[in-house]
């Protein structure tokens, strides 16, 4: 399995707070399948910004280090780019990067408020022969009030990545709800554990493979956690189902509108 959305750099951002914690995590992935992760530290102006040259300079190190080791895995450089109006000059500046020097671009949105030139931005990656991939919709709060956004942006050709804890809750009953929704509707084209700490998300994967496995079928769990990430790392052309709107029952929209 290919882990596309990890914070497992020491002392970047809000992840791996050492050296050591960081190893620790990498065991862990390991430990549950992971045969490669791709480090998707936050790039956010005025706030992180490590910049390409620097976090590379780690990956290799900490990888070199593992195969003194002999820990096999696979680490792949990327980001986690908190969407901004210089995405495009960020990238080509070589503050922030695509996942492994492709043209796929992993991207979060504020978890709160839809951003007012979210199309304007998913466009001009586009325009850029950019192929954006949304982190974890299923935890926007005006995506869980009005799915149909999510539906549209695929339409448009943004490619979506949800959590792994979504799937047991670890987000709230919202997002539980609501990512499930998504993947019966073939509206998931990754998963990542967008791990932060260890002794989290990493040892409840074997739990949440078994939940997905009844959910979507081991065919399917195999393209959205091995297939189609190698095909990112590999810069090639991912082939998605076509995916179904979502419409919610009247307790779910009194749920996403009214719960907690």
């Amino acid at each position: 399995m290919i882990d596309l959305h990890s914070h497992i750099l020491p002392n970047i951002d809000d992840g791996s707070r050492s050296i050591e914690e960081t190893f620790n995590l990498i065991k862990e992935a390991k430990n549950v399948g992971f045969d490669a992760i791709i480090s998707t530290s936050h790039y956010m102006e005025n706030y992180y910004e490590t910049d390409t040259p620097e976090r590379e300079v780690w990956v290799n190190a900490i990888y070199e280090n593992l195969q003194a080791k002999n820990i096999d895995i696979r680490l792949y450089l990327g980001n986690e780019i908190y969407l901004s109006e210089n995405i495009i000059k960020l990238l080509e500046e070589g503050k922030a990067s695509t996942i492994n020097d492709t043209s796929y671009v992993l991207f979060e949105m504020p978890l709160n408020a839809e951003p007012m030139n979210l199309y304007d931005l998913v466009y001009q990656m586009l325009q850029c022969k950019l192929v954006p991939i949304l982190a974890h919709p299923e935890r926007y709060s005006f995506v869980q009030k009005d799915p149909e956004l999510i539906y549209d942006l695929i339409q448009k050709g943004v490619l979506m990545q949800a959590n792994y804890g979504s799937i047991i809750g670890q987000y709230g009953e919202k997002a539980k709800i609501i990512v499930r929704k998504f993947f019966e509707n073939k509206m998931i084209h990754f998963l990542g554990s967008d791990v932060h700490r260890q002794n989290t998300i990493y040892p409840r994967i074997p739990e949440i493979l078994v939940e997905l496995n009844d959910l979507i079928g081991e065919e399917k769990l195999e393209e959205l956690t091995n297939t189609n990430p190698s095909l990112v790392l590999k810069n090639k052309r991912i082939n998605i189902d076509e995916p179904i709107p979502v419409e919610l029952s009247l307790k779910e929209k009194i749920i996403m509108n009214f719960k907690k």
